[in-house]
């Protein structure tokens, strides 16, 4: 199993590379370079293991929701890739991602990436037997103090925040938010590792998809360059 992540819908930019279950990777916090720097991060992968693109399995990579030009690029990037070998892709959300880095230490995530325009791309994840955090309400773009419009049966259990959402609204989502809070990271940004942590299950579970499908998950209709 060769497969290859990318991830770019924030100011991270990050490739990992997992040759049957040993893995590298490549990360960088680096705003507004993410064109310049993701290829040269996926050649330093294949030529540290020596292979080819030709050689991957399948390529995943963050869907969004996240900056317009960042999620554009991880889906060009992967088109670009992919197209010249038809090597399968796996789409993964970005706020899933996001919410996969705490998976060992919390069993209740809410996920929130500052969207620019006083709002926030917001998800709600619960880690499932295998480990994995799974989506328990849909994934959407609201203003912070727009959260209590989601279902009100939610798990009681307690729950930790990630994402830059929280640290730049804070103070509304704690007085918007319900449940338990717990604590919450608001400098964690998402990785290509994460990424791969959840393309691996979805690649042998055959959950993959055509090149030609790989679209980007954008949320809201109106677009800011962030």
């Amino acid at each position: 199993m060769k497969i290859l992540a990318i991830e770019t819908a924030t100011t991270a930019c990050s490739a990992a590379l997992n040759i049957d279950d040993h893995g590298s990777h490549r990360f960088a916090i680096v705003p507004r370079q993410h064109t310049a720097l993701i290829l040269p991060m996926v050649d330093d992968l294949l030529q540290e293991a020596g292979i080819q693109i030709r050689d991957l399995d399948a390529i995943a990579f963050g869907q969004g929701p996240g900056a317009f030009t960042g999620v554009r690029i991880a889906v060009a990037v992967t088109q670009g890739l992919a197209f010249a070998h038809d090597t399968p892709v796996i789409p993964v959300s970005t706020l899933q991602a996001l919410a996969q880095h705490y998976a060992d230490d919390h069993t209740h995530i809410a996920a929130a990436i500052d969207a620019r325009m006083q709002e926030i791309y917001w998800g709600l994840f619960a880690r499932d037997a295998a480990g994995l955090m799974q989506s328990i309400t849909a994934e959407t773009v609201c203003a912070p103090t727009a959260i209590l419009d989601l279902p009100p049966d939610l798990p009681k259990g307690k729950w930790f925040g990630v994402g830059s959402g929280w640290a730049t609204y804070i103070d509304t989502l704690q007085a918007q938010f319900t449940q338990t809070l717990i604590g919450f990271d608001g400098q964690l940004l998402p990785s290509a590792e994460a990424i791969m942590t959840l393309a691996k299950p979805a690649y042998l579970a055959g959950q993959m998809i055509a090149v030609e499908q790989a679209k980007p998950v954008y949320l809201r209709n109106k677009i800011i360059n962030n």
